[in-house]
């Protein structure tokens, strides 16, 4: 029986052998035209010519990168200054994708948690009440958002009649409201990961720390968070890099004082009067960046799986 079992297997696993080339030419030519051809014709795009009238003039040149990096005054005849303009941009797209990822996991963490330890007749209904946002279009929930949010909008009116304010709050354009913006938006990207994984934790586990005398906190922190990690990793990366790239929160509830770098690049795609190499270009540094974090994450991560 045992050689037979093995015989049957070697077999089965001989005939896909000599077939599995061609079951994954179906997903090879899907990754090349939706993921690497993109990708390779924004990074021609950042190294050629802006055309005047919008598109690319096919001369390869560095212009792109020098504009984001370097300031040359006006007539691009002065001595080279870093320009800040740009990089302030990066560095308000990271902070705030950063404290939107921190919200998204102190609200998504108990709420994954709360799910995952309901009756289990029940736990669909959870998850498809996280779920019902998604069901209606990005742009117009952040609309919605816009409207709730404005000086005579709901909330405020709710404010002003219960007593709690005398003067509408001044919430649409600041920060405020793009932090609003893509915390609703990303929130159920970082609870499902975790429900994920909280539902396959062994509540056993705690049942014995809790015998050993351990506190809630002790348990959370030395059992329930090791054990559950990867899908809080999984909705941190789902988290922070959509956000980071955002456009829709920062346009429609940030304002122009309020730009992050999707709104930057989105700018130079649009009408005659966009820079397509300089928004490649762009498009490209973000693209180095966030695969720059990926990959020191996966990092640590070996490093973290192979110490004792």
């Amino acid at each position: 029986m045992a050689g037979g079992a093995a015989t049957g297997g070697s077999a089965a696993a001989d005939t896909y052998k000599s077939a599995r080339h061609w079951l994954l030419l179906p997903s090879w030519l899907v990754l090349v035209l939706v993921v690497l051809a993109p990708v390779c014709m924004m990074l021609i795009y950042s190294f050629l010519t802006k055309e005047f009238r919008g598109g690319v003039i096919w001369e390869p040149t560095l212009a792109a990168y020098d504009q984001f990096f370097f300031d040359r005054g006006l007539f691009g005849d002065d001595p080279p200054k870093i320009e800040w303009t740009y990089i302030t941009i990066f560095w308000r797209s990271i902070w705030q994708a950063g404290l939107a990822t921190i919200l998204s996991l102190i609200i998504g963490f108990p709420t994954a948690y709360f799910i995952a330890t309901r009756p289990e007749r029940t736990r669909a209904l959870w998850v498809f009440l996280v779920t019902i946002p998604y069901w209606v279009n990005l742009l117009i929930r952040t609309v919605s958002m816009k409207f709730l949010l404005r000086d005579q909008g709901p909330m405020n009116d709710f404010l002003i009649s219960t007593g709690l304010i005398d003067d509408p709050l001044r919430i649409v354009n600041t920060n405020l409201a793009v932090q609003l913006g893509l915390f609703y938006s990303y929130l159920p990207f970082m609870v499902l990961p975790i429900y994920a994984s909280v539902e396959r934790y062994n509540f056993a586990m705690s049942e014995a720390a809790a015998d050993l005398y351990a506190t809630k906190w002790t348990t959370l922190r030395r059992i329930v968070l090791p054990a559950v990690k990867p899908g809080v990793i999984a909705g941190c990366i789902l988290v922070f890099v959509p956000s980071l790239g955002a456009f829709l929160a920062p346009d429609l509830l940030g304002g122009a004082k309020n730009f992050m770098i999707g709104s930057l690049i989105e700018e130079q795609f649009k009408g005659n009067a966009g820079n397509w190499p300089f928004g490649a270009a762009a498009a490209m540094v973000l693209l180095t960046m966030v695969l720059i974090l990926l990959m020191i994450f996966a990092r640590q991560q070996r490093r973290a799986e192979a110490s004792p």
